[in-house]
């Protein structure tokens, strides 16, 4: 059976050297934020800090550190839930391999919650000031919680089978929250408790709200799962926890989930909003202060035996990369039921996840045409932009399996390459404007604001990329140091950017089509050549998170016909940090030294970091 609680999980983890103590005292004011993330990129072990300074809470981090740590927590349940993902793709297959889905009953017997009369959650009460209060970078607004499960219930329907878990931030403390009666909730643009919160602004009344943290890891996994609108996360968590979710009945309010180890009630005022953030985010810049519901707590329980689970996010990867790998694992074989034609979506976790999506379609419109060209992937693009938290991509590069059924969206380099080759700028650049974005990317025009572009390439190999500088060939003044990054993409460093800017334009009009330097596909002018040259990481966090599509792409002899537009020459994207983004994460040194002696010889993480 999976874990009932937190505290099975880190016991077991201690059990099986995959979790290890620091007595030292730790401060959650940026010391314990590093380690986190010293750990966390050395590949290290689960972290159980036993000694919180001013707190009376352990905490835990780095759970979900790795894939194969995190399968580990899964591990009774994981064949299961795949199973039952299988036969949501083809219900047929019960019957050929009955066998193979003799779990899947004990499954469902697992999905549906169970009410109870009290849980060891209300075993204490407490305030908010008690918690620990975590801050993960210098210039966050206040201490967060980082790993919350934010429960709501319909306000028209309610109960249990018309719920939402969602993790969204908390802000504990700081701006203009009176300390102890009210914490902020940052929920982002398409997430399913806005449902829930337009239902109960509707009805004028306040929208009930319980936040866990802690409990069993299927719950925590479970709000982040992007399951479809009406599906209980409950239901999902009983399956992969192989238990039943016990909730606590409670007259007052929403019901509690008895096996967390905290709880805050409360309620959020339809009508009131104030400052929240800003917060070190995870396409690695900071989110800044901006109006948010405001939840006015009224109780704060924890269990006997309470742990703190926290994570940290930042420029990826971080911790919440193996959320999604584990996601994908799940839910990927489900991607060609949802969204027919569509084989593979692969939300690049290096760009930030919603900034690049790669995936493969079907091209089988006209199998009779001579040359294949983009027609049913277009199709599969506008159906992936409007599914879920897929509809919030920035740039979609979509190509065809029937060009290479070997390709595997998983494999940046090579489908990068696969797209290069055969895309026409001409024809195959499909822009959305005035649209929606995530409510994280500061590259647009506007707060929740900005552009889309789909790039779509099926056919033939259309040219050969290049993989050295060409011998001679002149940039346009005050352009310099042209790097490679990867084979047919080149970064040029361009001047700092300024307001009025027209250092895009006046590149691209300095190129010509025979232009040595225009036999690259793709150019990005970034503020440092040597850095996005240096990796393919550099490469797609610099370029996707910094540009916005309608404003920051031109190219060599650029044109617009029927309101199409395209380029005959190499695409250009303006890919420079602009006076309207959101700061970078940088960390304070004299945290990062006191970490340093953490795995200096003899401190708890020496061998680790």
């Amino acid at each position: 059976m999976g874990y009932r609680g937190l505290r099975e999980c880190v016991n077991d983890l201690e059990r099986t050297g995959q979790l290890i103590r620091i007595e030292q005292e730790i401060d959650t004011n940026l010391e314990a934020a590093e380690i986190q993330r010293r750990v966390y990129q050395a590949g290290g072990p689960a972290l159980y800090f036993a000694n919180v300074r001013n707190c009376r809470f352990p905490m835990v981090s780095n759970l979900f550190g790795t894939l194969e740590r995190t399968r580990y927590i899964f591990r009774d349940a994981l064949a299961a839930v795949n199973h039952l993902v299988e036969l949501k793709v083809d219900p047929s297959q019960f019957w050929k391999h009955p066998f193979r889905y003799c779990d899947v009953p004990f499954s469902l017997l697992h999905m549906l919650p169970r009410s109870r009369s009290r849980g060891p959650v209300m075993e204490n009460q407490i305030q908010i000031q008690d918690l620990p209060q975590l801050k993960s970078w210098p210039d966050d607004g206040g201490p967060f919680i980082t790993l919350p499960q934010v429960y709501t219930e319909s306000p028209k329907r309610g109960g249990l089978m018309n719920s939402n878990l969602g993790m969204y931030r908390i802000q504990l403390d700081g701006n203009e929250y009176q300390p102890n009666k009210q914490i902020g909730m940052h929920y982002q643009i398409h997430r399913s408790i806005g449902v829930h919160h337009a239902e109960a602004i509707e009805k004028g009344e306040p929208l009930k709200v319980n936040v866990f943290v802690g409990g069993a890891p299927a719950m925590t996994l479970s709000a982040v799962m992007p399951l479809p609108e009406g599906l209980s996360e409950l239901t999902f968590a009983g399956a992969l926890g192989k238990r039943a979710i016990r909730m606590v009945r409670n007259k007052q309010g929403l019901p509690i989930y008895a096996d967390a180890d905290f709880c805050i009630t409360g309620w959020i005022d339809p009508e009131q909003l104030l400052p929240e953030g800003p917060f070190g985010d995870h396409l690695g810049y900071y989110s800044l202060a901006h109006p948010f519901p405001v939840m006015n707590v009224e109780a704060v329980y924890h269990r006997n035996d309470a742990i703190w689970p926290f994570t940290v996010v930042g420029r990826p990867p971080q911790e919440d990369t193996a959320f999604g790998a584990i996601i994908h694992e799940i839910t990927g074989p489900a991607i060609p039921s949802v969204i027919p034609g569509v084989h593979q979506v692969h939300a690049v976790d290096a760009a930030g996840v919603h900034p690049l999506l790669l995936a493969v379609g079907s091209e089988r419109y006209t199998p009779y045409d001579q040359e294949r060209k983009p027609q049913e992937i277009l199709t599969n693009a506008n159906a992936i932009l409007g599914q879920g938290q897929l509809s919030l991509a920035k740039y979609l590069m979509i190509v065809a399996r029937e060009d290479n059924p070997e390709l595997d969206a998983e494999e940046i380099e090579a489908f990068l390459s696969h797209l290069l080759e055969r895309i026409d700028w001409n024809r195959d650049l499909h822009f959305q404007t005035c649209t929606t974005m995530d409510t994280l990317d500061y590259s647009g025009a506007g707060f929740n604001s900005g552009s889309k572009l789909v790039m779509a390439a099926a056919g033939s190999v259309k040219r050969k990329l290049p993989t050295t500088l060409p011998e001679s060939g002149t940039l346009p003044s005050d352009f310099s140091d042209p790097r490679i990054c990867r084979p047919g993409i080149l970064a040029v460093k361009a001047p700092a950017f300024q307001e009025q800017n027209t250092d895009l334009r006046r590149f691209c009009s300095g190129l010509s089509l025979t232009h040595s330097f225009n036999q690259f596909p793709l150019i990005v002018l970034v503020d440092d050549s040597q850095f996005t040259a240096a990796s393919l990481n550099n490469f797609l966090w610099t370029v996707f998170t910094r540009s916005n599509p309608a404003s920051d792409i031109d190219g060599v002899e650029a044109f617009t016909k029927d309101k199409h537009w395209g380029c005959r020459g190499a695409l250009v994207i303006d890919a420079r940090i602009k006076p309207h983004h959101a700061p970078p994460l940088i960390e304070d040194p004299e945290i990062t030294r006191r970490v340093d002696q953490l795995g200096a010889p003899g401190g708890p993480l020496h061998g680790i970091i």
